[in-house]
């Protein structure tokens, strides 16, 4: 069976982290997991072979050809000159990619190309906060914000640099195969399984007296018990440091509150239990902390834009089609409707 395609766009003196991220991810057979997994191939816009940043030497194995003609397309980050004048048959092969249904996505400075293309215009989008005056001036209809990780607008996302190169690529896992599949991806990468688009992608240098590291244990603890009463000062608690210097650092480090956290950790719980346990909407929202169906029901659809009822059956049904590939899209289409109107 074909898998997912994703093209990544390869540049010269593309640095070597950006291309590792999303052969990683995506390049790494993981068919234990998700059978067909992605198909990955490299696509040189440029004849090659292509250096890379810090040495060595990239020949791929693919064009642009091949780039026009995949499920998701990826721009990693770019030499400066790339980004000044990236180059027309990359610019315009994204114009053909996107206009065939391609999703399109842009890794810290890749949103250059894109915004090159077109395909930023009067959109959301961000990159590294380094380039964030520059690209502004350079393409005045992007509606930049330069404080998030990544924007997800759909068919067209991007990201900010490094780390965050690796939460947009997770998210694009958790939009394809759900948030089960996506945590068990970052539980074998080592890194945290979920960090929401707005989390902030620059905080201010730490609070003095209080360990860079102070957070990590608290969080965890409190991962580990979703499913009970959680307040600020318990976290502030295991923290060990007062509620008011805890929700201080909380947001300077993670660019939210601790509840809001909270929330968003009880709802990413409820969604890998919607899709791999038979457990009622009661059952789970007793487990992940919400205490009752309705209570769920109101945050879950706060944070997901669809009811837990919804996001079961559509994540199943692509779950089918994937296995099968006989479920024409208006099929899904329709159920998601009737879905969402029964629930």
């Amino acid at each position: 069976m074909a898998g997912h395609v994703v093209a990544v766009a390869v540049t010269d003196h593309l640095p070597i982290f950006e291309l590792a991220v999303p052969q990683e991810v995506f390049g790494t057979d993981r068919r234990d997991i998700v059978d067909p997994w992605y198909e990955l191939r490299l696509c040189a816009a440029a004849p090659g072979p292509l250096r890379m940043s810090g040495g060595g030497r990239l020949d791929p194995p693919y064009g642009l050809d091949a780039l026009v003609e995949a499920d998701t397309v990826l721009v990693p980050a770019l030499a400066r000159a790339t980004q000044l004048d990236p180059p027309a048959d990359l610019v315009e092969a994204l114009r053909v990619a996107y206009a065939r249904g391609s999703r399109i996505v842009g890794l810290c400075t890749g949103a250059y190309v894109l915004a090159a293309a077109g395909l930023l215009d009067r959109r959301r989008a961000t990159t590294h906060w380094m380039n964030a005056q520059d690209f502004a001036a350079r393409h005045p209809l992007v509606d930049l914000d330069p404080r998030v990780l990544y924007v997800d607008d759909g068919a067209v996302l991007t990201s900010a640099g490094t780390a965050a190169a690796i939460d947009l690529c997770l998210h694009l896992v958790r939009r394809d195969h759900g948030a089960a599949v996506a945590a068990e991806v970052a539980r074998r990468m080592v890194v945290p399984p979920h960090r929401a688009g707005e989390h902030a992608q620059y905080p201010p240098p730490p609070v003095r007296g209080v360990p860079p590291d102070a957070l990590g244990p608290a969080l965890e603890w409190a991962r580990s018990r979703l499913d009970q009463p959680l307040t600020v000062d318990d976290l502030a608690r295991q923290a060990k440091l007062s509620p008011r210097t805890f929700a201080r650092r909380f947001r300077e480090t993670l660019g939210t509150t601790p509840l809001q956290w909270l929330l968003e950790q009880r709802v990413r719980l409820a969604q890998e239990l919607l899709e791999t346990t038979e457990d009622s909407v009661e059952r789970i929202a007793h487990r992940t902390g919400f205490g009752s169906g309705a209570n769920l029901r109101q945050h879950f659809g706060r944070v997901s834009g669809v009811s837990p009822r919804t996001y079961r059956h559509v994540f199943r049904y692509r779950a089918a089609a994937t296995a099968d590939h006989a479920a024409p899209d208006g099929q899904a289409l329709a159920a998601l409707r009737s879905d969402s109107a029964a629930g």
